[in-house]
């Protein structure tokens, strides 16, 4: 299969390389504090480059393989500068052809409408090249700003779900949202 390389009119979203990796432990350094929040805790060699070498090949393993696809959101125009990345992750197949979404935006970038941008390139790879029929999306309640922009993407509320998941250090409730691909085929 052909590496995705999403090009929007601000923004390019794309798997990471290897060469890549220095940029990427930047990105989440320099997000680190601003990230704790929505996240479970990072192993302790997270920010190392010895630790996203890793991530980068088994990113790459697990899109081949129809696990997951992980892009990093750098600015059109330069391939350096990583101001995000999504994640589809959790593929099931068969007679569900579902996955999880994740995405974070740098501090730095926030309010400028770039994952309003991101989003809806990244969702339409993943229904039209990927054949995903159904995207879910979970954020914690107190996460208005992702929920606004769930909203605004068409994301529908299903649930809410009490101690979801561990997230920076507690069990945090989770408002459940699905996106589903009315163009779906039968591959």
């Amino acid at each position: 299969m052909e590496l995705p390389f999403i090009s929007t009119k601000r923004l390019l979203l794309r798997l990471a390389t290897g060469d890549d990796v220095p940029d990427i432990v930047e990105f989440f350094r320099e997000n680190q504090v601003y990230f704790a929040p929505w996240h479970p805790t990072p192993p302790n060699n997270y920010l190392t480059q010895e630790f996203w070498q890793g991530q980068v090949e088994k990113n790459l393993q697990e899109f081949e393989s129809d696990q997951s696809l992980r892009l990093f959101i750098f600015k059109n125009g330069s391939h350096k500068e990583i101001i995000g990345n999504v994640n589809f992750n959790g593929f099931l197949r068969g007679a569900a052809h579902f996955c999880y979404l994740g995405y974070n935006l740098a501090e730095a970038a926030q309010g400028k409408g770039y994952m309003s941008e991101a989003l809806p390139a990244a969702i339409e790879y993943a229904f039209k090249e990927l054949n995903i029929h159904r995207v879910m999306a979970n954020y914690i309640p107190h996460n208005q700003r992702s929920g606004n922009l769930l909203k605004k993407l068409g994301f529908v509320v299903e649930g809410y779900a009490r101690e979801y998941l561990l997230i920076d250090g507690k069990w945090q409730d989770h408002i459940l949202t699905s996106y589903t691909n009315k163009s779906w085929y039968k591959g």
